[in-house]
């Protein structure tokens, strides 16, 4: 099983959007790199849901309920804090990772420690 973090405009989508529909199709990708990763999610892979913007911080938890060129992400439970990207950077786990190294990525692959850090956080 794989863990992702994916990115949102919260004006746009936010968590509690994902939240009232249960499901969706995350569409609208248009980084090559994020696409190539979007196509790499299968179902039951752990999800972080991240609002960009004003906000950039880890708010909720998710699932992929279905795999694809445009993967369906079923809701899951908010996290109790949000994450702030400044807590993240400043984890060592962090360092190489797309999150704080590539900032446009919208689909950002985590490893277990870095999904793990994040639920402790929060």
């Amino acid at each position: 099983m794989a863990t992702w973090l994916l990115k949102t405009e919260p004006s746009e989508y936010s968590f509690d959007d994902l939240v009232k529909e249960k499901r969706t199709r995350w569409g609208g990708i248009t980084n090559p790199t994020a696409r190539k990763n979007a196509r790499a999610m299968q179902k039951g892979d752990r999800v972080v849901i991240y609002h960009t913007g004003g906000e950039r911080r880890a708010v909720g938890l998710a699932e992929v309920a279905a795999a694809g060129d445009e993967p369906e992400i079923r809701a899951g439970k908010r996290l109790a804090k949000p994450v702030g990207l400044d807590e993240i950077k400043a984890s060592a786990l962090f360092k190489t990772s797309p999150l704080v190294t590539i900032g446009r990525l919208s689909v950002v692959p985590l490893d277990a420690a870095q999904f793990d850090f994040i639920v402790r956080q929060s």
